[in-house]
């Protein structure tokens, strides 16, 4: 009776023992698989535990795993973009710290639906992963201007500016025929004052009596040449 009353001791024993050791065997073999990684908009304050699976610029933020632990990581274009779905567009390697935590830099993404896979050492089952959007506006500069167009009071190439003569002359050119005569100058033919006419001087008078009385002369020097000749010969 006292000797079966030993081994039931012993198998007792053995359970509770068993009982003890295995949360701890349990916790070991996780080796931080019971950590969670979130996606956060880059404004969303790292703290936080929450996932936005919507987002513009954005990082991922882990927690719950070991201290110190290696994380690799890698983003997957997964739907709506322009790259094949599966293809890595983005990757990296950070170390968790003391409290299993840490986060990585901001990033962006062209406008489509992505996947990421977070990897860490000693895992025991497979990577930590989230489906997300980026979804952002149109990227708008203020202030800019499309090309072509030109800026208030600005004169486009080939027109005057304001009080600048329409035309251009060159120093020392004959000016034109439309130029004004200067003040003085002779009458034109229209006026019938004799413009184009020889200038005279006194009247045409005087000047005939003058010639008629040189041709009277003329003719009475002939008149008495012939006449001395003649009177030679005789």
């Amino acid at each position: 009776m006292r000797r079966s009353l030993i081994p039931a001791g012993a198998l007792i024993a053995a359970v509770a023992g068993s009982l003890v050791l295995a949360p701890a065997a349990s916790a070991t073999g996780d080796h931080g698989d019971n950590g969670t990684v979130k996606i956060h908009d880059s404004k969303t304050g790292e703290e936080l535990r929450k996932n936005e699976p919507k987002v513009c610029t954005f990082y991922v933020d882990a927690f719950g795993f070991d201290a110190g632990q290696k994380v690799s990581w890698h983003i997957e274009a997964w739907a709506n973009n322009d790259q094949e779905k599966g293809t890595t567009v983005k990757s990296g390697l950070i170390t968790l710290d003391a409290d299993g935590h840490e986060r990585t830099e901001d990033m962006t993404l062209p406008n489509g639906q992505y996947k990421l896979f977070w990897n860490w050492e000693g895992e025991n089952g497979r990577a930590k992963h989230k489906v997300f959007k980026t979804d952002c506006p149109p990227a708008e500069t203020p202030g800019t201007e499309s090309p072509g167009t030109e800026s208030p009071g600005t004169a486009s190439p080939g027109t005057e500016s304001p009080g600048t003569p329409g035309t251009s002359e060159t120093p020392g050119a004959t000016p034109s025929a439309t130029d004004s005569a200067p003040a003085g100058a002779t009458p034109s033919a229209s006026t019938g004052t004799g413009t184009g006419d020889l200038a005279e001087t006194g009247s045409s008078a005087p000047t005939g009596l003058i010639a008629a009385a040189a041709l009277a002369l003329a003719g009475a020097g002939s008149v008495l040449v012939l006449r001395r000749r003649k009177g030679q010969q005789h």
